[in-house]
């Protein structure tokens, strides 16, 4: 069982590498290759879509990401020198900043979500639409499981 446990991490480590890899490629093909995180800025679009204009917290955006406070705020600092958002300091809570997309931040949003469709249907071609299905239910149990603190009972 070991030997298939090391297996499925080499596995999964090869799988995460080649996804970047290929959304990298893609995003440098489609002149997108400064956008440094992709899924941070179409998330960031939806945020916009509040009547308020109010971004989630970095803390917020971090757990969706599954990267660090400090990963979401770098990443918002480079966002903003490379123009694709502004900040402005929200009225009713100093403490957060309202993040908007510039005309620049919303093409790239388009041109990041073309690039994770491209990636997906290379990456799912041949997978039957029950089989693409039957994965994303695999992967959805392996994250619940990674992410919930009471997962080390379970083994």
């Amino acid at each position: 069982m070991e030997d298939l446990f090391h297996e499925m991490d080499l596995l999964s480590r090869q799988f995460n590498q080649a996804h970047r890899a290929a959304v990298q490629a893609e995003l440098n093909a489609a002149g997108l290759g400064e956008v440094g995180h992709p899924m941070l800025v179409s998330i960031l679009q939806s945020a916009g879509e509040d009547p308020d204009g109010q971004c989630q917290a970095q803390r917020e955006l971090a757990s969706l990401l599954h990267v660090s406070p400090a990963a979401v705020a770098n990443s918002l600092k480079c966002l903003e020198r490379d123009g694709y958002i502004r900040r402005e300091p929200w009225q009713r809570d100093a403490r957060r900043n309202r993040v908007f997309l510039t005309e620049k931040g919303a093409a790239a949003v388009e041109g990041c979500r073309d690039v994770f469709r491209r990636v997906s249907a290379r990456m799912m071609a041949g997978f039957s639409l029950e089989e693409c299905s039957q994965l994303m239910g695999f992967q959805r149990r392996m994250l619940d499981n990674l992410t919930h603190s009471d997962s080390h009972e379970k083994e």
